[in-house]
């Protein structure tokens, strides 16, 4: 019996170390950034005698390959990495491959809300993906779009960031979070910074469309659509809990600043949850050395013994003050219940401190000194709750549908006092918006892909103002930015189709018609309006049709033609508020949408995949355009506002605007290590007022471009670039930048122009273990002293 037992025990003992060699030769494959794993990994030895091949889930078995013999992995993405099956089982039996340079992603998912090949798409598509952002670590998410060379961002202070596509910035562009619209009904013509309240730490990828997108997105798509998609949580692959961590610090001499970042990641088989917490601590910013002595900072305001004075500044270089600080906040979760239903929840929270307006405060007055003791912007604070639902099994009128509903909180204001006076002047606006979404998709009828579905929004503004005698502290009411309690409402239904007709030919055409309705009560407690209330209604149809066609594999011809408009929205109808020193902006309830007509072509060529090509070229032309412009108030064009006289303007459908340009880019890859990637922007655009008056578009940039030098092998990744802007001289600044003098340096006339400025930079980012990275950047190496456009 005691025989039988030790005989057992020998056959378990030989059966477990079999078993276990066994599993020692299965490894599992993943990307080094994301940590996915990678299908169809070819595996083989030196002479090719020997292959394996991985499965979907990245497993793979090492059998056939002798211990120390050199063994490469290679995929058609991926670069190609060699070592021994010994050193793969020492490390764990964990392979990680990096991505090419010159892979691209393939699916895009903004122009319908699914996911669609990108070759098949005849508008202009930037994406960015978590790599680039991980390579690059912008500060914000306005840095984030910046970094891709062709989106223009205007910046006039650390908490600023205004993104501008073809000419159009702030309420004619569209940013998109998880799917849901953040411009909301106070989304204003000046520039703005609700950008910087997504975290670019959170941002698992972001596909700028060039171009209208108002078929899918309505309002305000007209110059091109941001769409921002944050992480998502990760389920576990096996019946075990899976944990992972992220943590981050950055510092950066030029502010000094300090940003902590952390994330974790819970994950079972049917739940897993996503936590992320970011904040920054930005320092007043340092300018360069070489530049316009104009753009110094000799000296700025401050309170002292109940007085304001002049302080001298110790370095004119910084920009006193600028700094601010930032908490973002994110919490996800997602839950399988089967194979067809997911449902996903979103949290996010943003929040700033005050931040000054710097262009605000460097104005100065007619003796020489500054016109504004304070001017900066209190908390900017942003709130999103998203909740999706997704079935993915194919029902009668569809193959897949997402229904989307979400909850927004949007709060800021305003807060300025002039020098030697002891009233401060605040504004405080709050938005709760509502929207729901649902979205269908059916590739039920052949070649024929449809894409549809229906949107409801609704808005509620509130709006206060007060002011405080600082000597006294004694609060007062005063005149409100908006009409309190005023609501901005669209309702829209959409249809997208997709047709191949060729293998090499694709079409992507669709309509959609969108109603907008507004209710605003006004308080003529302060301002004797002419009227109490108004109530605007605003219908609109928009159209787009374009294709896609390789007439060679290796070149690729786009043209689309589409519309766009902009309803009016509460900033537009009953704002009043001080555009600029001596002029006040008033409500204007008689207003209509504008319109835009925009046509684009696109090349690309490939040419024996070492150098890739491309160019697009576009016009828009925008009618009844919304532009602020002189008026009158009750007969009058001058009225007193905050203890001024100023100039009365309103917004108008007062003028046309045309807008063309050309974007040109270039890929070329030398080595499977040395790569070139630049990207060159012009843009040229005109407004016409109703009576005849011509002048330059006001958002329309200089021209502008980078040129990147970049390097990496298994570990290091390097990148030396560019960055430049063209001139815009005074003859072509527009109307309303020529009135603001101190932001720009002076020519030999003595007028305002925009210098051209570049910056020479590095970054750099090093793979210490599979779980550690360190960045290093170096910017504007050569220092220099420049100042953005606007």
């Amino acid at each position: 019996m005691r025989f039988s037992t030790d005989i057992h025990r020998l056959i378990l003992i030989c059966l477990f170390f079999c078993f276990g060699s066994l599993s020692a030769q299965e490894i599992k494959i993943f990307d080094l950034e994301s940590g996915e794993p990678i299908g169809n990994v070819v595996v083989f030895n030196s002479d090719q005698t020997k292959t394996s091949l991985s499965d979907l889930d990245g497993v793979c078995r090492l059998d056939l390959f002798e211990n120390e013999e050199r063994i490469t992995f290679r995929h058609i993405s991926y670069e190609a990495y060699r070592t021994s099956k010994s050193q793969i089982l020492r490390r764990g039996s964990r392979i990680y491959l990096s991505l090419k340079p010159e892979q691209l992603d393939e699916v895009v998912m903004s122009i319908s809300k699914w996911e669609q090949q990108k070759k098949d798409i005849p508008q202009k598509i930037v994406s960015i993906n978590a790599r680039s952002i991980a390579f690059e670590t912008p500060p914000t998410s306005a840095d984030l779009l910046q970094n891709s060379g062709q989106v223009y961002v205007q910046k006039s202070q650390l908490g600023g960031g205004s993104p501008t596509i073809r000419g159009f910035a702030t309420n004619r562009v569209l940013i998109s979070v998880d799917g849901v619209r953040m411009n909301n009904a106070i989304f204003r013509g000046g520039n703005i910074q609700n950008v910087i309240s997504i975290d670019p730490f959170n941002v698992r990828s972001t596909e700028v469309i060039f171009g209208p997108g108002s078929v899918i997105y309505g309002s305000d798509a007209i110059g091109g659509v941001m769409n921002f998609f944050t992480m998502e949580p990760q389920f576990a692959t096996r019946d075990s809990l899976d944990i992972r961590t992220n943590a981050n610090y950055r510092f950066s001499s030029a502010s000094t600043e300090n940003t902590l970042h952390a994330d974790i990641n819970i994950g079972k088989q049917k739940w897993a949850f996503f936590t992320s917490v970011s904040y920054n601590d930005f320092g007043d910013l340092k300018m360069g050395s070489h530049g316009p002595d104009s753009y110094l900072r000799p000296f700025y305001a401050a309170r002292r013994n109940g007085s304001d004075v002049l302080i001298d500044n110790d370095n004119p270089r910084k920009q006193v003050p600028t700094g601010y600080n930032q908490i973002n906040l994110m919490q996800k979760i997602s839950h399988k219940s089967n194979n067809r239903w997911n449902y996903n929840l979103g949290l996010h929270y943003s929040q700033t401190s005050d931040f000054p307006r710097y262009d605000r405060l460097i104005i100065p007055d007619e003796n020489g000194g500054l016109a504004s003791a304070e001017w900066f912007y209190g908390p900017q604070k942003w709130f999103m709750a998203n909740l999706q639902l997704e079935e993915l099994g194919r029902g009668k009128f569809y193959d897949r549908l997402k229904l989307t509903g979400a909850y927004q909180f949007f709060e800021e204001s305003r807060i300025d006092r002039d020098f030697g006076d002891p009233i401060r002047y605040t504004t405080e606006e709050k938005v709760d918006a509502i929207s729901l979404n649902i979205d269908f998709e059916n590739k039920k009828i052949g070649d024929l892909g449809l894409f549809y579905g229906a949107e409801y929004i609704f808005n509620k503004v509130g709006s206060d103002g007060f002011q405080r005698n600082i000597d006294t502290n004694v609060l007062s009411d005063a005149a409100s930015r908006y009409p309190d309690g005023s609501t901005w409402q669209s309702a829209a239904a959409y249809i997208n189709a997709e047709y191949k007709s060729k293998p090499n030919f694709t079409w992507l055409g669709g309509l959609r018609y969108n109603h907008v309705w507004i209710n605003a009560d006004f308080d003529t407690t302060f301002f004797p309006f002419p009227f109490t209330e108004t109530q605007s209604n605003n219908g609109a149809l928009t159209g787009s049709l374009g294709f896609s066609w390789f007439p060679r594999a290796s070149l690729q011809f786009t043209m689309n033609g589409s519309t766009g408009f902009r309803a009016p929205n509460i900033d537009d109808i009953g704002k009043v508020f001080d555009s600029e020193p001596g002029a006040v902006v008033v409500p204007n309830p008689d207003l209509k949408s504008e319109y835009a007509y925009n046509i684009e072509i696109g090349l690309r060529k490939n040419i024996k995949d070492k150098v890739v090509l491309k160019g697009a070229a576009y016009y828009t032309h925008l009618v009844d355009a919304l532009v602020r412009r002189d008026f009158t108030f009750n007969g009058e064009d001058e009225i007193i506002y905050n203890g001024e006289l100023s100039r009365v303007q309103a917004i108008q459908n007062a003028a046309r605007a045309y807008v063309y340009g050309l974007e040109l880019g270039v890929e070329a890859f030398f080595t499977d290590r040395l790569s070139l990637r630049a990207n060159y922007t012009l843009t040229e655009g005109e407004e016409e007022d109703d009576d005849g008056t011509e002048g330059a578009a006001r958002h329309v940039p200089p021209n502008f471009g980078d040129i990147h030098l970049l390097w990496r092998n298994q570990r290091l990744q390097t990148d030396l670039f560019v960055n430049f802007n063209g001139e815009i001289p005074f003859e072509d600044l527009a109307v309303t930048e020529r009135n603001k003098p101190h932001l720009y340096d002076t020519d030999v006339n003595g007028n305002p122009f925009s210098p051209s400025w570049y910056t020479l930079n590095f970054r750099s980012q090093y793979q210490l273990s599979k779980t550690v990275k360190a960045n290093f950047n170096i910017e504007n190496i050569t220092d220099q002293r420049y100042r953005n456009y606007s």
